[in-house]
């Protein structure tokens, strides 16, 4: 269950340090992102494939009126496991003003985590991840590691363009 906090809280955590994330799963990755980020959170929903479109964009979704792209994340991280769930969440987040869906295997929890234990990204690539998208890793758990990704650096300047062109595409 999700713990919903008013704005006036959440400045209050900022305050003493404490970061809050939503956790998931894609393979057998641990992941987090802040939750100040997060729009919402859905389980499956139909999506449209766009042509013409990075291999890593799932399509789009019309989500309340709103057309959405979704990227799968195990594509664009180039993580591979041999099952694939038939049942997937998307993470709706908010990237620099720009709404777009993320394809996990599983939301795991949300987490309250004290921002000086966040370790900066080790120099190695950690899963065949490219550092650029990791900012840092956190215990969780006390045994594993949480990967916490950049999402402002998960897609490229043009790859934010050609998202846009597609929903403009398919909204008309």
């Amino acid at each position: 269950m999700v713990d919903v906090f008013t704005s006036e809280e959440q400045e209050d955590l900022e305050n003493e340090g404490i970061m809050q994330l939503v956790g998931f799963e894609v393979g057998k990755e641990i992941f987090g992102v802040d939750i100040l980020m997060v729009r919402e959170i859905i389980r499956s929903a139909p999506i449209t494939p766009v042509p013409n479109s990075p291999e890593f964009v799932e399509g789009v979704i019309n989500l309340r009126g709103d057309i959405i792209p979704v990227i799968d994340l195990r594509k664009r991280l180039n993580l591979f496991t041999e099952e694939m769930q038939k049942k997937n969440w998307i993470l709706i987040l908010d990237i620099e003003g720009s709404v777009t869906g993320f394809v996990v295997d599983m939301v795991d929890e949300v987490l309250k985590i004290d921002e000086k234990t966040i370790e900066p990204a080790p120099e190695i690539v950690l899963a065949g991840l490219e550092s650029q998208y990791i900012r840092g890793v956190v215990e969780v758990a006390g045994k594993r590691l949480m990967i916490l990704l950049n999402f402002d650096s998960i897609l490229l300047a043009n790859e934010i363009k050609q998202l846009k062109e597609s929903k403009t595409a398919k909204a008309s």
